[in-house]
């Protein structure tokens, strides 16, 4: 019993704010705008990579930095995946960062940060899940996962199972992403004045 309330103190969302997310909203506090538009393609693909570039350098490499050609394709990818939830595209974020339309660009590299963070979020989880949950026994991490279940449920994507915790014994990625998921549905650690 002890093992699952470990976990759940340490994915308590202020926990996750304190291990996680407050150097993700730091680091996009420290970028400044001289402007909330673009004048064209180019320049949004510039400063995309600069600010990929500047926040995986603060809160993912910790000083390192990747190519501009390899920073504008991980923010693209990430503003991609993000609009395609919403029915959108690269062009879409472009449209905004142009015009100044719904939040303009600001909103973009908000957009890029949320993602980042997103994924730190889920890297946490995941390596609590690795931490407190042996992987050569089985009924430790059936139960394990059935209470982490249990306790977390109402976070969780309708498409997860409740009552069939052993689909995600042997994997539990797909259940890590529908917590991520519900947490930026849900949590104050998501949300932007």
């Amino acid at each position: 019993m002890g093992t699952i309330h470990s976990m759940l103190a340490a994915l308590d969302e202020r926990e996750i704010a304190r291990q996680v997310t407050m150097a993700h909203d730091e680091a996009r506090m420290r970028y400044h705008l001289s402007s909330n538009t673009v004048r064209d393609f180019d320049q949004f693909s510039r400063i995309i990579a600069a600010y990929f570039n500047h926040h995986y350098g603060s809160c993912i490499s910790r000083g390192g930095s990747l190519s501009n050609a390899d920073a504008y394709v991980e923010a693209k990818n990430s503003l991609e995946r993000e609009q395609r939830k919403r029915g959108g595209d690269i062009v879409t974020v472009f449209n905004d960062a142009h015009d100044g339309t719904n939040g303009g660009l600001r909103v973009v590299l908000d957009t890029i940060a949320d993602s980042l963070k997103a994924e730190a979020i889920e890297r946490y989880t995941t390596a609590l899940f690795d931490r407190h949950v042996a992987p050569n026994s089985w009924n430790q991490k059936v139960e394990i996962i059935r209470q982490f279940i249990a306790c977390c449920g109402s976070m969780l994507a309708g498409s997860i199972s409740r009552d069939q915790p052993e689909r995600y014994a042997r994997d539990y990625g797909e259940l890590i992403k529908s917590y991520v998921e519900g947490l930026r549905r849900t949590s104050s650690i998501f949300r932007r004045l």
